[in-house]
Parts: structure tokens; sequence; C-alpha cells
């Protein structure tokens, strides 16, 4: 099952970035603001995360945001626990 494809251009790709370097997507429950969460590589509590916006005030801002987090990701794909 793929997941749905953000309405801006600019988020789109900086998923698609996460996605690229092991990150995944979740969808999120009824939250009328979060489109989506994306999970790193670690696959519990101890990972890192982020919410993705639906209609952030500044998609670009948020699609570097998106970038900066998964770089800033300490857990690269070591399942060192």
């Amino acid at each position: 099952m793929s997941r749905p494809k953000h309405p801006n251009k600019h988020i789109e790709e900086s998923i698609q970035y996460a996605e690229e370097h092991g990150w995944r997507y979740k969808k999120t429950g009824k939250s009328a603001h979060a489109w989506g969460r994306l999970l790193c590589v670690l696959s519990n509590r101890s990972g890192c995360s982020m919410s993705i916006w639906s209609t952030p005030r500044n998609p670009l801002n948020h699609a570097n945001q998106i970038i900066r987090k998964v770089n800033q990701c300490i857990h690269d794909g070591d399942d060192d626990e």
C-alpha cells in the first residue's frame, strides 16, 4: 500500500527525501492539522519522528524542517539498541 501524496510539491519532495533515507510515513488520527508523521529507522519510542502539517503557514520552511530533521537523525539504520 502506498502512502497518499502531499498536496504541496515542496513538502512532497521532502517526504520523498526522508523515505530515501529510511524514514517511513504513518497516517495520523483525526487531527485537523497533521497530515501524517514521519518516523526514522529506529522502530521504538526512542526514534526520531516529525509531524507533517497539511497546510503549514510557510510550506517551503516546513519542507526544509523535514529535511533538517532527517539530516540530524542519529539513527542511521544501525540497530544498536
